[in-house]
């Protein structure tokens, strides 16, 4: 059976070359879904010259990168049947027809993968864009552990089975990308990367990303967590060492560091990392199982690593850097998860 090919761009503020692109695009067989993110009035008849040979699917205001590409995501989950390949492009003309073709069937071939059209920042790149990647990417290696050359890319393909996880990861606006690169590094899987025309037209005026608020975006949620994990880490650890040198008993020590550190860690990420909306007894409920969970686990690798001869020291740290896995998974997807805004076409 013939994978379909569907095209998926979001657009702010777009020019005469997104005309251009959609035409391309379905000279070469795709189909195209175009979001309009709350473009002023001078942008309509762009999008009225599109929607004579791509579905034009509108927000009433701008909202943001992230919810145009899950806007558009859901759209083709509910009216295309598969198996097809999505490619998400940008509408301003710097990503060829030529490289949407190669990551399109780059991501046929490996349909459980994300596929990456990735520049190349060695020449004739604008300052804040070279600059902006770098930093992206050494950030992404140090918390991921995956190098990725182009983080920032807006050039992705991923197949039909991928899309059901993308319309579940968080971010309105460019942190979403970042995010999903996050996503299939924790869940081990597979990003591969093709390499494409580094196309900047006009020195990148045209990009709507705000190299400050957009990066700080981008990395807070990173950070935060891992601020949140390390301050309730010393609390627990401060705790332990404190109850088990007074009173040598190691379990009575670590259950008593894990309910002070549980309920800070549980009033951070609620409030600050997660900013989550949901209701106090729905998440608490969530985190209290969670927070039992994480002290029996806890609990028994400790005693486990000890009973082997481990210093009780090395194996309380040793146990809270696997449990910091767990934790963040299970908060993220499921305690404080934030429910995704659905628009329909107009």
């Amino acid at each position: 059976m013939q994978i379909k090919k569907i095209a998926l761009i979001p657009a702010y503020e777009p020019d005469f070359s997104l005309i251009k692109l959609v035409l391309e695009l379905r000279k070469n067989d795709f189909e195209v879904v175009i979001v309009n993110d709350g473009s002023s009035k001078e942008c309509d008849s762009i999008f009225k010259s599109c929607s004579g040979i791509a579905t034009v699917l509108y927000h009433p205001m701008n909202i943001g990168k992230g919810v145009a590409l899950k806007t558009g995501l859901y759209f083709i989950r509910n009216n295309f049947n598969g198996p097809y390949v999505v490619v998400t492009a940008d509408a301003d003309g710097q990503h060829s027809v030529k490289d949407i073709l190669r990551v399109c069937e780059e991501a046929g071939k490996y349909p459980d993968s994300l596929v990456l059209g990735s520049r190349q920042f060695d020449k004739d790149v604008p300052l804040r864009s070279k600059f902006g990647n770098t930093v992206t990417r050494f950030v992404y290696k140090i918390f991921s552990g995956v190098k990725v050359s182009d983080t920032q890319t807006g050039l992705r393909a991923f197949s039909q089975s991928v899309l059901p996880r993308l319309l579940k990861i968080k971010g309105d606006r460019y942190e979403y990308e970042m995010n999903v690169l996050m996503f299939f590094a924790k869940e081990k899987r597979k990003i591969r990367e093709v390499k494409i025309e580094t196309i900047y037209l006009e020195g990148n005026k045209s990009s709507h990303f705000d190299t400050v608020k957009d990066s700080w975006k981008i990395y807070k949620e990173i950070l935060k967590f891992s601020a949140s994990s390390f301050l309730s880490f010393l609390i627990d650890y401060g705790l332990y060492c404190m109850f088990f040198m007074a009173s040598g008993q190691l379990l009575l020590s670590n259950i008593v560091a894990r309910l002070f550190s549980a309920s800070f860690n549980y009033t951070f990420n609620k409030k600050i990392v997660f900013e989550a909306k949901t209701s106090f007894w729905k998440s608490a409920v969530g985190y209290m199982i969670l927070a039992v969970f994480i002290l029996v686990g806890n609990t028994y690798i400790l005693s486990l690593l000890t009973a082997y001869g481990m210093n009780s020291y090395i194996a309380k740290i040793i146990t809270e850097l696997f449990m910091f896995i767990i934790s963040y998974t299970i908060q993220h997807r499921f305690i404080f998860r934030k429910e995704i805004r659905n628009y329909e076409k107009a």
